[in-house]
This record gives structure tokens, C-alpha cells and sequence, in this order.
């Protein structure tokens, strides 16, 4: 298999985890030092991002990774993708698509996610015109 193969099939099983809540599956997909900036710009450790699930804050009804690049650096990989999520937070939707940004790292035995970053597609009022 390819990086992109892997990285691809290790993004599947992410998205897979977090629509099932599957906080062990979760946590072995994560790299120990995991960091989420959400789409909000907060900031969530490993053990913060799998709390959302384990105290019931976070319920994910469906989540999608779909039109993902993948850029490989050897022990490294970047992956540009879309997430598309159907959740509630604390109650409040928080249903949405986001630009996710995701970097992988390989710790000589298999690819880890090292971190995700997402955010808001649309948000702004205005696009930014190339120059």
C-alpha cells in the first residue's frame, strides 16, 4: 500500500470512530500529543478531544471525509479535506461542512494522527481574489 492509501483508510476509520463515539478506537488513531483546533479557534488536547465523547457533550449522528488531497513527506503526510457532520453539542446543533486539515505522522510501526484543524467553509462574506 501506498501513503495515500494508508492515510486514507486510517482517515475512513477516524471518521468511522467519530460518528460511533468509539473513544478506543479514537485513541489509538491519535498520536499521544494529538491536537483539535476547532472550527471556533478553540483548542482541545487528546485527552479534552475524547472527553467530548466520553462525558456525552459531543453526539455525532453522521460524519463524512470526502474530496481529501494527500500530500506525503515521507514520515509525515498532509491531508486537505472536507468534513461534512451531522452533531449536537451540549444540546446545539453543531451540523456543518469544514475545511479539515489534518497532519500524520508515522511512529515507525504505523501513521497516527497528529493533528486537525477545521474550519468553517463559507464563512466569510467575501472571497479573497487571487492577485
Amino acid at each position: 500500500m501506498t501513503t495515500t492509501d494508508d492515510i486514507l483508510e486510517l482517515g475512513a476509520r477516524w471518521a468511522a470512530a467519530e460518528e460511533r463515539a468509539d473513544i478506543a478506537e479514537l485513541d489509538a488513531i491519535a498520536a499521544p500529543d494529538f491536537t483539535l483546533v476547532g472550527p471556533l479557534g478553540f483548542v482541545l488536547d487528546k485527552q479534552r478531544w475524547l472527553a467530548r465523547y466520553r462525558t456525552g457533550d459531543l453526539v455525532t449522528s453522521s460524519l463524512t471525509w470526502h474530496d481529501v488531497t494527500i500530500r506525503d513527506y515521507g514520515t509525515a503526510a498532509a491531508a486537505i479535506g472536507t468534513l461534512t457532520q451531522q452533531a449536537q453539542f451540549n444540546g446545539t446543533d453543531a451540523n456543518g461542512s469544514f475545511r479539515a486539515s489534518q497532519l500524520f505522522v508515522h511512529n515507525g510501526i504505523h501513521w497516527t494522527l497528529a493533528g486537525l484543524h477545521l474550519s468553517p467553509i463559507n464563512a466569510m462574506p467575501f472571497q479573497p481574489q487571487p492577485r
